[in-house]
């Protein structure tokens, strides 16, 4: 295992143990050390930890815990880590365990003995879960401008394309014609879910654990609902045992996060269908496809691919953290402390992800000549015929299906589409049919019959291609007010020309 870049040694290395605790006389052995730091993932908290401890220590402040000297040495000196880490001037020791005691013993450096009343009245264990929070509530409102943005790049496109007839499928097989708009509208409506789901996390994580201390509360007078109302929680955690011991707000968003990531897949894998050659109904340029050490006439649509496989990742996450909590009796256990790296693993995997997605669809040039020829073969107006006979001939739906299938075997053994058999022909099988039903099996004609709720008529897709334009484009009004992205968080991805990928380690 190789050891975390950038971590430079404390003064006060040797003696860490006395961070918590003088009952053990000797420090760790060098394997229980190197087990026992989170330090190399959790550094990511660095921002969550420094905000939790400034409502704490402002919170204590209030309660007469500690002195309004106190609190103002610590909020300076929190303010000053913040700059050091900012910087890349901060010396993450793993001898300190975690962010909270790295930041805690700089602080205690810093302003002396005011930095070690901070603790006073939590524990570790409610800090994590209240940084833990803090820090998946940001992704969370990063990831949602995300999934907007992606949704706006796919119903710009969806407009554009309202009229261009392609193939539809089912079992991959060709099933009926829908317009490329239509198909792309898909996805927006999956994407809108993956935001629900993501609200609906949000709202139930969004109680704070600050006050359920290691899991029993605290003693001291202090005002859980200040330091919530401070972090921008809805309130208190209302049992300090499930405070600090329960995931499920992790989980919840790790599910909706595969959720989407399944969707995301979901088109990836179209999108490398409809690149290759034996479809080519859209082409990449450059900027979303590689070339091959080899073959020089490829055009791979690489971007596409890993989309499709860094789905495994998300869904892994899932399943990792799902294992780590699965058994674990109350309150608070050290397996916990594998609770971050899938969430983090999983945030990377899919925020990259949504940029991919959403630039692939901006990128891509649809073939729509290409589209247009495909969406009439394999016999896609057969159930235009069958719902001819129905409304014209006035046959009985099973029975013109069946007729329906008598004509799709006629016209495969002469070689021909539907439209290529003459009228004779078809009457030979229905004498109903009448020179009219060859307007019905056009694919414009399908395409633009399917005027039912949700259906691909081109006039439903453009009017539910410019609803959805009008929605986003209020969502990303209102994104700035909501604190998303760069500016507003710098700990959360946002819309594609804002994303930070925060590292795993902060760099010099």
């Amino acid at each position: 295992m190789s050891e975390p870049p950038n971590f430079a040694p404390r003064p006060n290395d040797a003696d860490a143990n006395a961070q918590w605790g003088g009952r053990f006389a000797a420090g760790p052995s060098a394997i229980m050390q190197r087990i026992n730091a989170s330090i190399d993932v959790d550094a990511r908290l660095w921002r969550q930890d420094i905000r939790g401890s400034l409502a704490h220590a402002a919170m204590l402040a209030r309660a007469g815990i500690i002195s309004a000297e106190d609190e103002r040495a610590i909020a300076g000196g929190l303010e000053a880590i913040a700059e050091e880490i900012e910087a890349g001037a901060f010396g993450f020791a793993e001898a300190l365990e975690d962010i909270h005691m790295n930041i805690e013993a700089r602080l205690t450096e810093r302003i002396g003995e005011a930095g070690r009343r901070l603790h006073t009245a939590r524990s570790r264990n409610d800090q994590v879960a209240t940084d833990f929070r803090l820090w998946i509530r940001d992704a969370i409102d990063g990831l949602d401008a995300q999934l907007a943005d992606t949704m706006r790049a796919l119903a710009e496109r969806a407009a554009a394309h309202a009229a261009d007839p392609m193939p539809g499928f089912t079992h991959l097989q060709t099933a009926q014609p829908v317009t490329f708009g239509h198909h792309l509208l898909a996805y927006v409506e999956m994407l809108s879910r993956d935001r629900g789901r993501l609200a609906d996390c949000r709202r139930r994580l969004n109680q704070s654990p600050l006050g359920a201390a290691a899991l029993a509360g605290t003693s001291f007078p202090i005002d859980p609902a200040a330091t919530a109302a401070a972090l921008g929680f809805d309130g208190p955690c209302a049992n300090s045992l499930d405070a600090v011991s329960d995931r499920d707000f992790a989980l919840e968003f790790l599910a909706a996060a595969a959720i989407s990531a399944v969707h995301l897949s979901r088109l990836a894998e179209e999108i490398v269908i409809w690149c290759s050659a034996p479809f080519r109904f859209i082409a990449l340029s450059d900027a979303f496809t590689t070339g091959s050490s080899i073959m020089p006439q490829k055009r791979n649509p690489d971007a596409a691919e890993l989309v499709r496989a860094k789905t495994g990742r998300v869904t892994g996450a899932l399943v990792s953290l799902l294992t780590v909590m699965k058994g674990l009796p109350l309150a608070y256990a050290k397996d916990m402390q594998e609770d971050k790296q899938p969430v983090f693993d999983a945030v990377d995997a899919w925020a990259l992800s949504l940029a991919a997605i959403a630039g692939m669809v901006r990128d891509m040039t649809a073939d729509v000549a290409r589209m247009r020829a495909h969406a009439g073969a394999g016999f896609a107006t057969a159930t235009d015929l069958a719902d001819w006979l129905v409304r014209v001939g006035r046959l009985p739906f099973r029975t013109a299906h069946h007729v329906t299938g008598r004509l799709v075997a006629l016209a495969e053994a002469s070689g021909v589409e539907l439209a290529g058999l003459t009228l004779e022909e078809m009457q030979g099988v229905a004498p109903e049919i009448t020179e009219d039903v060859f307007s019905a099996l056009t694919v414009d004609a399908s395409v633009a019959s399917r005027t039912s709720p949700g259906g691909t008529a081109p006039a439903n897709v453009a009017r539910q291609a410019a609803r959805w334009a009008a929605l986003l484009v209020a969502v990303a009004l209102l994104l700035p007010l909501a604190g998303c992205g760069k500016r507003g968080n710098p700990t959360a991805p946002g819309p594609p020309d804002q994303v930070t990928y925060p590292k795993t380690y902060p760099t010099r």
